[in-house]
């Protein structure tokens, strides 16, 4: 099942896609695709709505695509969860995950502008699976609990500032943290449609030059170990969101390529999670 929400910031309303894409509003069922609506999600229930037709049919040509999720509480990032990403930055590969926070402030919609930041210089982007959280967790004992607590999952793009964030002291956050930096989705596909997260490739161009090229196979600690892990250092609440780390391909493992600039265009695809673009402008 895909779950989106649309319509200008501030104003946007929950829809469900039928199997042949027809889009059904739910703001008659929920306020909003938040983490309260994800803690009571059934999707069977809402599958036999949708089939029986007793949704009203909402016509999207036009209207903004917003972020997946509502608001969410915090956005953890995974740093140097590919093998082949860790060796272009000239990391070891980590013993266990490295964790960082993104504010939710930096969350906007899979094509809404991405702005490089006032004093920025080395502007990144980062191709990602992101996985939401549906159910409060806390000290996970196991991965069959970890898949338990997941909602569905979306795609990410962990735009990173360089300079802040390997230049100007302090921890990694400094360069994730700047508004726009995680567009989300275009959908929340729900998890019981996501055979596998861990077979899924994924893609990223700027101007139309493919960048990135990567597999989910290829994580370092896969999805479940991610969501078990981060349960042991702070609690997950539905609506919260993981972003997973990327593949090789960014600008700063590629010597000699700029970084992007306002006017650059980046896309991303992953298998089954759709596509997003985003147009570079200039805080």
């Amino acid at each position: 099942m895909k779950l989106l929400r649309v319509g200008p910031p501030g104003a946007e309303r929950p829809v469900v896609l039928g199997e042949d894409g027809t889009a059904y509003d739910l703001s008659g069922r929920a306020r909003d695709l938040d983490g309260a609506f994800l803690a009571g999600l059934d999707t069977a229930a809402l599958a036999r709505e949708v089939a029986a037709g007793v949704l009203p049919v909402v016509d999207l040509d036009g209207r903004r695509v917003a972020a997946p999720v509502a608001r969410p509480g915090k956005v953890v990032g995974i740093g140097l969860n590919y093998r082949d990403h860790a060796a272009e930055a000239g990391a070891a590969i980590p013993a266990e995950p490295v964790i960082f926070l993104k504010p939710s402030s930096t969350v906007v919609g899979p094509y809404d502008e991405v702005l490089v930041p006032r004093g920025g210089e080395k502007t990144d982007y980062e191709a990602e699976l992101a996985v939401v959280i549906g159910r409060t967790a806390r000290y996970l004992d196991s991965h069959a609990e970890a898949a338990g607590v997941i909602a569905g999952y979306t795609i990410a793009n962990d735009v990173t500032e360089r300079a802040f964030q390997f230049e100007r002291g302090g921890q990694w956050d400094k360069g994730k943290s700047a508004e726009t930096f995680t567009p989300l989705g275009p959908w929340l596909v729900t998890a019981d449609e996501v055979a596998d997260p861990q077979a899924l490739a994924l893609r990223l161009w700027v101007n139309g030059e493919q960048r990135q090229n990567g597999n989910t196979a290829e994580m370092i600690f896969p999805v479940l170990e991610l969501v078990r892990y981060a349960s042991q250092f702070m609690v997950l609440e539905p609506g919260d969101v993981i972003i997973t780390g990327t593949p090789a391909g960014v600008t700063l493992g590629r010597p000699g390529t700029p970084f992007l600039a306002p006017g650059d265009v980046v896309e991303i695809e992953i298998d089954g999670l759709g596509r997003q673009r985003q147009v570079l402008g200039k805080a």
